[in-house]
């Protein structure tokens, strides 16, 4: 066992984790600020528009959540090669994401479009389906921008560039909420959608921020965009990063289906309950997004200490971004304990709605600890290139006991819709300690850097 000097982190290491970690943190709060201001604007329209966009903010998440789990491969692939001064390795690596990119835009794409049928097929509230499939046909236009943005995003995270991130985001997110006032309510003599026009500010907010961040770190990515490096078309070293970025992809469905599936279950309880639930796990996924930004930087700085060969520091840089994590989640877990019923009402206006919203944010204030931990542990082990057994734990966490779990409490107990939020803690709460224990075992060990380009010397993680 190490001593316990070994993984204590210097304030230097500290102090990086914390200049990395902001700018991403600040990125990903962006992101989700998008579906927030979405829920808020359309908040004012009645329940049945918050529904629609909870059901296709749903439906888009689980489409798109295998893409984006993919394209974290970028994660140790690019950071590795940051680390040992590769610069080639770095350009084929952001070559190959932007072709990954686009191979999944297509089908994700076409299937946002048979929305009726498939929120017929969950036995979605009737008043709700149409909006709902509607909004899904509109933001299925800004497929495309987004899956390439995530790519730009991971690489240049890696290579330490985040400022261009930043400000796509935010001029994003100020176009959303000038376009979603203008579509939603009908204002600048734009017509009145609804739900729905929250759906098409949210498309062209994408290709927005796909424009900003190419054009604000054009410099960055002039050398590793051009000239095209033929080795990045070569089938062998895309399977290998497939082969690493699989196993993340199916991680990350994993978990957000099991909340989704939550979500389609809370439908058929009704709309008011859903609504409630669409407040809550928004606020959740909100504060989610530290560690989520947090367990990016672990990834970026963790793989560039195995990419110069230094398994100490990265050791240290696992602790300083498991204390970053937990102690900013422990700081929100307070806050939504101390206060569930103010913050369900800066989004609702329904009074039994919000009684209702209030004890699920009650709820996510003891589950984001363990979420904000398993967070941060798959961060560190993406770093290190360990992505099959994380996804098995999520496997086993969240589907062998949070969803059944949920179920149980939901309709056996007749807790409703709180039985599937304690199905969420008690999901969270095994991946969390599987997680944790996983990375323990990892960086006991000696890590070498994933070889893309060589055959021989290609080897994921060690089960």
């Amino acid at each position: 066992m190490l001593p316990l000097s070994a993984l204590r982190p210097t304030g230097a290491e500290v102090r990086e984790m914390i200049r990395l970690a902001w700018p991403i943190v600040l990125a990903q709060v962006g992101i989700m600020t998008l579906g927030v201001v979405d829920t808020a604007m359309v908040g004012r329209v009645g329940p049945d528009a918050v529904a629609a966009v909870a059901l296709g903010h749903i439906y888009w998440m689980n489409l798109t959540v295998p893409g984006i789990g993919l394209l974290f491969v970028l994660d140790p692939v690019v950071a590795q090669a940051v680390g040992a001064a590769d610069g080639e390795g770095v350009a084929r690596g952001v070559q190959r994401g932007i072709i990954m990119a686009l191979a999944v835009s297509l089908p994700t794409s076409l299937l946002l479009l048979p929305g009726e049928w498939f929120f017929g097929l969950l036995r979605q509230p009737a008043a709700v389906t149409p909006l709902a499939a509607s909004y899904s046909r509109w933001i299925a236009i800004g497929v495309v921008p987004f899956y390439v943005f995530v790519a730009l995003r991971q690489s240049l995270q890696a290579m330490g560039h985040t400022r261009g991130i930043v400000a796509a985001i935010v001029g994003g997110n100020a176009l959303n909420v000038v376009l979603n006032w203008a579509l939603i309510y009908g204002h600048l003599g734009a017509p009145r959608m609804g739900a729905v026009g929250s759906g098409v500010s949210t498309a062209i907010g994408r290709w927005a921020m796909l424009a900003i961040v190419l054009w604000f770190d054009r410099a960055h990515l002039a050398h590793v965009l051009r000239p095209w490096r033929a080795g990045a078309l070569r089938v062998q070293p895309l399977v290998r990063m497939l082969a690493v970025g699989i196993p993340v992809a199916l991680q990350q469905w994993l978990e957000v289906a099991a909340f989704a599936g939550g979500a389609v279950a809370i439908g058929w309880i009704g709309v008011q309950a859903l609504a409630a639930h669409e407040v809550a796990i928004n606020l959740a996924s909100l504060t989610f997004m530290v560690p989520t930004g947090t367990a990016a930087a672990a990834a970026v700085m963790v793989a560039r200490a195995i990419g110069r060969g230094d398994g100490a520091a990265a050791r240290r840089d696992s602790v300083a971004a498991l204390s970053v994590g937990l102690l900013f989640m422990v700081a929100a877990a307070i806050a939504f304990l101390g206060a569930p019923r103010h913050l369900a009402g800066v989004f609702l206006a329904d009074a039994d709605t919000i009684v209702m919203a209030s004890s699920l944010i009650a709820i996510a204030g003891v589950f984001q600890v363990f979420d904000g931990v398993q967070a941060v542990c798959a961060g560190i082990l993406r770093g290190t290139g360990d992505t099959r057994v994380p996804m098995l734990i999520h496997l086993g966490g969240f589907w062998g006991v949070g969803a059944p779990l949920g179920l149980a409490l939901a309709f056996g107990a007749g807790l409703g819709a709180r039985g599937i939020w304690f199905g969420y803690l008690g999901g969270l709460f095994a991946v969390a300690v599987a997680q944790l224990a996983r990375v323990r075992w990892r960086l006991s060990r000696d890590i070498t850097r994933l070889q893309i380009d060589e055959a021989a010397g290609f080897a994921p993680a060690a089960d």
